[in-house]
């Protein structure tokens, strides 16, 4: 079990909705902390303090039970601990000794008012170029053209086809996801496809071509739909993804330099202009603009697509590449005060906080500093 994959199962049981063999496996779990880096530890269960907070809080959650297991392995677990409780565990290797003196009576930043995460909420153009706001629109048929309805149904959309009405293959849609939501669909082939916030997906009504091609922009994790008569292509402004059916994140933001291919089943190739490179489960393919070519690495498949999950999990990253995706969830502006802050960051947060929630566990590091006007967050070091 990774820590990610730890994160989402205390998660579940917190709220309740653990299973009892799940919640088994979740008491079970002691030894696998070697899977985080001895210094993540170590910046993670820092001040006495908020150790005893962590093991308060376990105490708190298993109701009294198990107590004398857990605290044989609570210091360990604080590092992950710290993440799942939402206590603000961001840590940067570059500066251990100052997340060493951090305290939790550090002045958080505050806010005016709470910006919200961002929801359930799309834009559907159709082929004659009405648009359809679908977090407005009721559950149940929202347009019906040719042979095939379109079905919204707790909050995802679907593509339904019959033998009734003409097919015209010719016929787009486009479902565009602004900053601050995201949305799902299922394609007329039973591809099932999840739009990050500030994406656009435009594909046909029914696929009745030699191929199955969509066009990107943004980010969206496919499941495609197996057909090795019909192959599935995913068409970004930097590369095409060929696949027959197979689960891939791709991130094709404008905004960031590395256009990223990441392959959790199945087989998918990964074409550029000068390049080619088939992908194996686990592995993502990255196109960057200063370089040509196409990099191929192994990476975790859990940590890439934690957006879809409701996280955001932060390893290595800049301050930079953090508030990106933060602008883009509460869509807000993010403009830099004195340079960007130095150092690397890391960590995992509920995508539902309050963004202000959010940017107090940022701060705990000691290392950046915000301050809300508005919908602008200032980033200060």
């Amino acid at each position: 079990m990774t820590p990610e994959e730890y994160i989402l199962l205390y998660e579940k049981y917190r709220n309740g909705t653990c299973t009892p063999e799940e919640a088994a496996q979740l008491m079970q779990y002691r030894d696998n902390f070697h899977l985080l880096e001895e210094e993540e530890i170590q910046a993670a269960a820092v001040d006495e303090q908020l150790k005893d907070r962590i093991y308060g809080k376990i105490m708190q959650t298993t109701g009294g039970k198990k107590v004398a297991r857990l605290a044989s392995w609570w210091r360990a677990a604080a590092a992950v601990l710290l993440l799942a409780l939402g206590l603000g565990a961001l840590f940067t290797k570059n500066n251990i000794k100052k997340q060493l003196a951090v305290k939790e009576s550090k002045t958080p930043a505050a806010a005016p008012k709470p910006i919200k995460p961002g929801t359930n909420t799309a834009t559907l153009t159709l082929a004659d170029g009405s648009v359809i706001t679908l977090n407005d629109a009721p559950e149940g048929v929202v347009a019906q053209t040719g042979s095939t309805a379109i079905i919204k149904a707790k909050g995802q959309l679907s593509y339904t086809a019959n033998s009734n009405g003409a097919v015209n293959e010719n016929a787009l849609n486009t479902m565009h996801v602004p900053r601050g939501g995201q949305y799902a669909v299922t394609l007329s082939d039973g591809t099932r496809v999840w739009l990050n916030s500030g994406s656009s997906l435009t594909y046909p009504e029914v696929f009745a071509g030699a191929e199955r091609k969509v066009v990107l922009s943004g980010e969206a994790y496919f499941e495609v739909s197996k057909n090795e008569q019909q192959p599935f292509i995913v068409h970004t402004d930097r590369a095409d993804v060929h696949v027959l059916g197979t689960h891939f994140n791709i991130n094709a933001y404008n905004d960031e330099g590395v256009l990223k291919t990441t392959l959790l089943e199945g087989a998918v190739r990964l074409s550029a202009a000068t390049a080619s490179v088939l992908l194996a489960p686990g592995e993502q393919g990255l196109i960057t603009g200063s370089r040509p070519g196409i990099e191929k690495k192994r990476v975790n498949v859990n940590q890439e697509i934690a957006w879809k999950a409701g996280y955001f999990v932060f390893r290595n990253n800049t301050i930079g590449d953090i508030m990106r995706q933060i602008s883009r969830w509460y869509d807000v502006e993010i403009t830099y005060r004195g340079g960007l802050p130095a150092g690397t960051f890391g960590g995992t947060y509920s995508k539902g906080k309050d963004l202000p929630e959010l940017l107090n566990g940022l701060e705990l590091t000691g290392l950046v500093h915000f301050k809300i006007e508005g919908r602008n967050v200032i980033v200060m070091p």
